[in-house]
């Protein structure tokens, strides 16, 4: 798929964390960094519900439905997706697409029923199919049996505790685990994505299968999901959206922290991931606090390759309110406000301090 039907913008008016938010996106892969309540997740979810309603069982779903299910606010109010703020204004999100479609939802600061969010635009956008994942914090495969079953009521429990039970789950949660049990692509594989299952078998020493509706690492004679470590749990995903066809050219991957669980040692190879996924065609938007995941993408990055570094930060504005401010860049040298970088510099001037306190001591001792 060309360029021109991926993600370009995002513009957010009084929308959770944000007041006024207006957002270009890269084609490739963009990397949203930011200190904690700057809404780097927020952002992931959004940009996915407008995604996921083009494909599959959600093209159904009105948008402001997959908001709802995605957000999972306190009683369904969506009202309450409304920044707090005094006077309680209306909030608004707008997704552009290259090929000039837009998506718009409106909430009304005193209609809190899903069904009084206004949704224009989505007859147009839902034109082009956009195949997407995404892939949260928590990972969620070793509990596919039982959030599958839930899902499909197939457990013997009294209808309000299952509703219960869905409820308290984010539809992020049980889709992915639907993802992952769609059969395996069938032919030939072509040559990238030969290279990313090799990749990804090599991180993990082995290929996934589902039995039973649990995973097993097949190598690992028959290890089952729930003991292998959660951080190659992540991988493995990885592994079964490629062999599956949900991340093939065209198809748009968010992921929320790869690095977390995540052995060190292994983010080189998660970040070269991404980067064929990038090559291949996906748009990738991930959110991280992970020093080594930027300098990674700052070393393995081609020439050719489209990576936009995207920095959410708290400041005041010209009323003296904290508000939520971006800034991006196309390279890594060039991020504003980084605050994965000002606080491992922070650490830096400390041992520094440390080692000169240090050496005084020595001397006076001398």
């Amino acid at each position: 798929m060309s360029n021109t039907a991926k993600l370009t913008r995002i513009k957010l008016k009084n929308f959770t964390a944000f007041s006024n938010l207006n957002l270009k996106l890269s084609p490739g892969v963009n990397v949203i960094i930011g200190a904690n309540s700057t809404g780097k997740t927020h952002l992931l979810k959004i940009l996915y519900a407008a995604t996921a309603i083009t494909t599959g069982e959600d093209r159904e779903k009105s948008f402001r439905n997959k908001l709802l299910g995605v957000f999972n606010p306190y009683k369904k109010a969506m009202t309450r997706l409304i920044r707090r703020q005094q006077g309680l204004p209306k909030a608004s999100i707008i997704v552009e697409r290259g090929d000039g479609a837009k998506l718009r939802a409106e909430i009304d600061n005193q209609k809190a029923n899903v069904e009084d969010v206004i949704v224009t635009g989505q007859d147009e956008w839902r034109k082009v199919e956009m195949k997407t994942a995404y892939i949260p914090v928590k990972e969620m495969l070793a509990h596919a049996p039982f959030l599958k079953k839930i899902s499909k009521r197939e457990i013997e429990l009294e209808k309000k505790y299952i509703d219960i039970i869905n409820e308290s789950f984010e539809e992020i949660y049980i889709y992915i685990i639907k993802k992952s049990f769609l059969p395996q692509l069938r032919g030939p594989h072509d040559d990238r994505r030969k290279l990313l299952l090799s990749m990804l078998q090599q991180a993990i020493e082995g290929r996934v299968e589902a039995k039973d509706e649990h995973f097993f690492l097949r190598d690992k004679g028959q290890l089952e999901f729930n003991l292998l470590a959660e951080g190659l749990r992540k991988l493995a995903l990885i592994w079964l959206l490629i062999q599956n066809g949900t991340l093939l050219s065209g198809s748009v991957l968010f992921w929320d922290e790869p690095e977390a669980n995540l052995n060190p040692n292994l983010m080189g190879k998660v970040v070269e991931v991404i980067l064929e996924l990038h090559r291949l065609g996906v748009q990738v938007f991930l959110a991280t606090h992970n020093y080594v995941i930027l300098k990674e993408f700052d070393l393995r990055q081609k020439q050719k390759d489209s990576i936009r570094y995207i920095s959410l930060y708290q400041d005041k504005d010209n009323d003296g309110r904290d508000v939520i401010f971006s800034s991006y860049s196309d390279c890594y040298s060039g991020i504003d406000h980084n605050a994965i970088l000002e606080t491992f510099g922070k650490l830096y001037d400390s041992e520094l301090l440390r080692a000169d306190i240090s050496t005084i001591a020595k001397h006076e001792e001398a």
